[in-house]
This record gives structure tokens, C-alpha cells and sequence, in this order.
């Protein structure tokens, strides 16, 4: 059964059920180094696969300021130009960062730098709004945040963003844009078949935000193009993972979570889909608020991607065989360093 749009929250903006995420179209940067980027990248390929995911349906582009220290966003207006109003187009802020250098250079939670911020953001893109504006500090301490909503609905009021949202996995986070802040429309947070997420999917039911899924594809290892022979490279984010990164280690995928993408692969791929589109599939089962916004840089990704649109939620059988096949990773730990959150969602009796 297809699924072709869900609603953005509670802000009535309708978006396509599958967003693309734009990290790796920003190319590389780094702070220090440690590369933050996917590596070298082909920016003419970029422009042609945002194009490509508009051709498909797909309306969401979820990029950041940081993203290749401002390339990312430049990039996206480029693609989008003569396209703008086909696009809802969602970006983060609160990371610092030189565009000159490629450099990383801290953080400011400050309503100042907020306001220059949404400013630089709506230069590089080249439009006049900003429709999804998020905050990228996802541990902020509640109060510093809460000190943000005021700035967030003048520029709301302003026209300059039309609604916001907190990228955090923190609960305690989330519900504090979803209970005190008007505008708060998303909480953008880490969801795939690997990692389930039911408390943040549970303060997104409460407050009726939209459930912005990073991770959707565990930064790869849910397209199967990774086995444990493959390598990536230094100046690939995963080829010198940073300790916050878990799929992979040493520039290869770890083997505990290697082991999680075959039990489900059977499951995922059973009635013909790809495993990137089961995996998607799953995603929209899981939840009727999830948007999942898997990373492209090519045109042949974003077409796979676009396939799982019109196959839609995977069927609750299909859905319950997962599980079932999860069930005995979720209860022992494969590693000494390892135990992943793996809690039971509830078998999706329709389709969303």
C-alpha cells in the first residue's frame, strides 16, 4: 500500500513520506582532524539527484548549516532554483563553523547567533523561508533552549521560518519543545529497524509533532552494499569514526550490528522489496507520524530510496516476522561493550 505524504506535526505543512538527507552532499570538513563529512562528493551529481528525488515525489530536504561548513545548503539552492515552492526545505543551526577552512569550530546557543544564523541560512540557500528550522545541540540543557522559543516565534512572526523543531534523541528534550513552545512542530531523532525509538515515537503522539527519522538506513549498513571485508575511507566520517558513531569502527562496519542486518534481511526483502526499501518500509509501519530522510548523493540512490513511496508500510506480517527475528538479539549482548536499547514496538494491526 502506498504511502505518498504525512503531515509535518502540527503545523499543516505537508511533506512527502520520504524526506533525502543532505549531510553528504556537503562534502568534506572536519574539526581538526577528524573528518564530519561522507568525503569527496560531485556537486553536479548532487544538484542532479535533488532534482531527481523532486521528479519522484520526494518534497523533504533536510540539510544543516554545518554540512560541509555551509556547502550543503549552498548546494540544495542551487538544485532548487526555479523549484523552490515544489520543496519544504529543513535545516539546523548551533554549530560553529569557518567556511573558508572546512572547520568545525564549536557551538552558540545564544538568541543572537540564532538570529545571524537563520540570516546566513537563507543567503546560502537562496530563498525567503526557512520551513523546518532545527536546533542541532542535541544535548542543550532545557533551560538554555527554553530561552530560544521567544527568538523562534519572532521569526516565526517574521516569516522567516515557518515552523521548528529540536534534532536531539534526549526525551526530556523533545517534550520540552512539544509542551512550552507553539511553533514546535518535529523532533528529528535517530530511528531504523536497529535502533527503535518508543519513547521519542511516544512524545510525538503526545504533542503531535512529526517524527523526523535520521539513521534510517544505519548510515549504510541497511542499503547491503556493506560486508565485513569492506573499508572506508579516511576522509569518510565512517572510515574514522568518532566515538558517538556506533555502525562502524576501525573503517569497517561492526560485526555485532552486521549480524542484526542479516536476521532481518529475509523479512525485510520478502515481498520483493529491496532491503533499503524494507527497511523504509518498516520505518512507516513502525509509526503514521515517522518521516524518514535517508542520506543520497546519487541519482541511483534516491531512485531506490523513491521505490519503498510506492510500496509503502511493510504489511503487519511482514512487520511481526522482523521481530520475530530480532527477539533474541534484543535479550543478549554481543560484545562486552554492547547493549543496545532494543525495546518491543507494537505489531501495527493497519497500515498507517
Amino acid at each position: 500500500m502506498a504511502v505518498a505524504t504525512r503531515s509535518l506535526g502540527r503545523s499543516g505543512i505537508e511533506v512527502s513520506a520520504l524526506g533525502m538527507g543532505c549531510w553528504a552532499i556537503g562534502g568534506p570538513w572536519a574539526e581538526g582532524s577528524q573528518p564530519l563529512g561522507w568525503g569527496a562528493v560531485d556537486d553536479e551529481e548532487s544538484v542532479r539527484t535533488v532534482r531527481r528525488a523532486l521528479d519522484l515525489g520526494v518534497t523533504l530536504f533536510d540539510t544543516a548549516d554545518t554540512y560541509g561548513a555551509g556547502h550543503s545548503e549552498r548546494i540544495l539552492g542551487r538544485a532548487l532554483v526555479g523549484r523552490r515552492d515544489e520543496a519544504v526545505i529543513a535545516t539546523k543551526w548551533g554549530y560553529t563553523f569557518d567556511e573558508a577552512t572546512r572547520q568545525a569550530t564549536g557551538q552558540d546557543a545564544s538568541p543572537a547567533y540564532l538570529r545571524r544564523a537563520v540570516t546566513d541560512s537563507l543567503r546560502r540557500l537562496g530563498t525567503d523561508r526557512i520551513d523546518l528550522y532545527q536546533l542541532h545541540l542535541a544535548d542543550l540543557p532545557v533551560p538554555r533552549a527554553e530561552a530560544l522559543v521567544g527568538t523562534l516565534e519572532e521569526l516565526v512572526a517574521d516569516g522567516l521560518i515557518r515552523s521548528y523543531g529540536w534534532s536531539t534523541d534526549r526525551t526530556d528534550r523533545a517534550a520540552t519543545f512539544g509542551h512550552g513552545a507553539g511553533g514546535a512542530t518535529a523532533v528529528q531523532h535517530t530511528l531504523s529497524v536497529l535502533r527503535d525509538a518508543p519513547e521519542l515515537l511516544a512524545v510525538c503522539d503526545k504533542y503531535d509533532l512529526a517524527s523526523v527519522n535520521r539513521g534510517p538506513l544505519g548510515m549504510g549498513l541497511l542499503t547491503g552494499k556493506y560486508t565485513a571485508a569492506s573499508t572506508l575511507p579516511h576522509d569518510d566520517v565512517r572510515g574514522l569514526a568518532p566515538g558517538w558513531l556506533e555502525w562502524f569502527r576501525g573503517g569497517r562496519p561492526a560485526p555485532e550490528w552486521l549480524r542484526r542486518v542479516a536476521a532481518v534481511r529475509e523479512a525485510l526483502t520478502a515481498d520483493g522489496r529491496t532491503l533499503a526499501q524494507g527497511a523504509l518500509g518498516w520505518i512507516w509501519a513502525r509509526s503514521g507520524r515517522t518521516v524518514p530522510i535517508p542520506g543520497c548523493r546519487t541519482v541511483a540512490q534516491v531512485e531506490e530510496n523513491a521505490g519503498a513511496l510506492r510500496r509503502g508500510p511493510l504489511a503487519p506480517d511482514h512487520f511481526a516476522e522482523v521481530e520475530r527475528q530480532l527477539a533474541a538479539l534484543r535479550t543478549a549482548a554481543l560484545r562486552g561493550a554492547d547493549h543496545p536499547h532494543w525495546p518491543v514496538p507494537t505489531v501495527p494491526t493497519t497500515h498507517p
